[in-house]
């Protein structure tokens, strides 16, 4: 842990941050209502309002970009009883199983609405504060789909050859929508009300408000939202591997957010804890972090750090951006980060290899003060969009 101001604790050495995601740290310290400090993650990196890694504790207001745009995302993952042994040597077959029963790509959604989706809908449009059509139209349809950039299914192992189904997604467009809304509407009061920040996407919502209310209804609404989303891909990857291996039990089933605020006790007083690019680590919790594709992902527990408010980061968060990935690699250094993996080889992934992001093992080193590795997979399938 290192101290870098008053306001800013961070769990990796200042000078391994980026200069303007130093910036953006020092400016969410400003914030009126902030409560200690803010928490700064080993993975951080530059974001909207506040860096991916930011995790901020706030009395009276809360601030919608300091939640993210895809509200809810996280992961989830099953043990299965299956061992490596059991999987067939060409594992082509289950990745396009997985591709064919899932929605990959940005605008990707379901055809028709699933079967097993109809309760998990039903779930949420009996607490829906409004129709949500009215953001994006079809949000039905894009529950049990994958999206595009950083999220992927994966078929992973342990240490000892156990197979692990594991998938990161969030609440997909409408979650975006849904958040890009009341950023908005929170920018529109800090114009009326004459308040000036020294960044525009660190608007924020005072408790107490019909705007403060209405936002935290909607975005409890995205987080659920996400993940039922997970769940309802999570099954459908577990039915492929059911018809294209066989039988098997589900040995254990962890499924967390890293984009949420909501209400905890810190330091012996009620705050709103906003984790954006973080997760839950309060002690004994179970936690995913995923690597970047084609490194190692891991199931931890977590420590209970108070400094920094029972958190931890949520994978290995991006070192270029992807302009900047395909300025410096190429399609050969993808297929060599890949090589002994089964995944679709197309250069749409270039930009998501390895190089573009942090050292995950770098950052789970830096972690070691908040969680604890129980396991560390890696992958032998990759499903991904583009």
């Amino acid at each position: 842990m290192y101290k870098y101001t008053e306001k800013v604790v961070t769990f990796l050495p200042p000078e391994q941050i980026d200069e303007n995601a130093l910036k953006q740290i020092e400016n969410t310290s400003t914030l009126p209502f902030l409560f200690k400090h803010v928490a700064v993650m080993p993975d951080c990196h530059l974001g909207k309002g506040a860096t991916v890694g930011t995790v901020l504790a706030t009395k009276g207001a809360v601030v919608p970009a300091c939640v993210g745009v895809d509200i809810g995302c996280g992961m989830i993952a099953v043990k299965t009883s299956f061992k490596r042994s059991d999987l067939p040597e060409d594992l082509s077959g289950i990745r396009k199983g997985i591709e064919r029963r899932i929605p990959v790509s940005m605008g990707g959604i379901n055809s028709k609405i699933y079967e097993t989706a109809e309760p998990r809908l039903e779930v949420l449009k009996s607490k829906m504060r409004e129709d949500y059509s009215r953001h994006t139209s079809k949000w039905e349809f894009q529950l049990g789909s994958l999206g595009s950039g950083n999220h992927f299914v994966e078929i992973t192992l342990d240490e000892e050859n156990n197979v692990w189904a594991f998938l990161h997604s969030g609440s997909r467009g409408i979650g975006n929508k849904i958040a890009m809304h009341h950023i908005s509407i929170a920018q529109s009061l800090m114009e009326k009300w004459h308040i000036s920040l020294v960044d525009k996407d660190l608007a924020y919502l005072p408790e107490g408000t019909e705007e403060f209310n209405n936002y935290i209804h909607d975005m409890n609404w995205a987080q659920e939202f996400a993940f039922l989303n997970r769940e309802e891909m999570m099954d459908r990857v577990l039915t492929e591997l059911k018809y294209s291996v066989g039988e098997f039990e589900q040995l254990e089933r962890i499924n967390c957010h890293h984009n949420f605020t909501r209400q905890e006790n810190h330091f012996g007083q009620n705050v709103w804890l906003t984790r954006k690019g973080s997760i839950l680590a309060s002690e004994g919790t179970r936690g995913l972090i995923p690597g970047s594709m084609g490194t190692a992902s891991y199931i931890v527990s977590g420590l209970g750090n108070p400094m920094s408010f029972n958190s931890a980061p949520h994978g290995a968060g991006r070192n270029f951006s992807r302009a900047e990935a395909r300025r410096r690699f190429t399609m050969e250094d993808l297929e060599k980060a890949m090589e002994g993996k089964e995944w679709r080889k197309t250069d749409a992934f270039i930009d998501e290899l390895p190089g573009a992001y942090k050292d995950i093992d770098a950052v789970m080193e830096n972690a070691k003060e908040l969680v604890k590795i129980e396991h560390t997979l890696n992958q032998i399938i990759n499903v991904k969009g583009d």
